[in-house]
């Protein structure tokens, strides 16, 4: 499975190659659909990333704690 670099990389040149427009109809749907694909799997793992952020919160006592990002609402 190639890494997120790698996916986003192979997305922007079949962004490019569509985008010059000189590709068949055939050409350019096969392109197209591989372009979902890494969109969907580059998305999957920016929400897997997302959900693993923290931050971190400086306390009155000027101690440091993590939170989840982003940061949860106090009632």
């Amino acid at each position: 499975m190639p890494s997120f670099e790698e996916s986003l990389k192979k997305l922007e040149s079949i962004v490019d190659q569509l985008e010059k427009g000189d590709l068949s109809l055939e050409s350019s749907l096969k392109l197209f659909e591989e372009g979902v694909g890494l969109s969907a799997a580059c998305k999957t793992e920016l929400d897997a990333a997302e959900g693993k952020v923290q931050i971190l919160i400086k306390q009155r006592d000027g101690s440091l704690k993590t939170e989840t990002f982003p940061p949860e609402t106090r009632k």
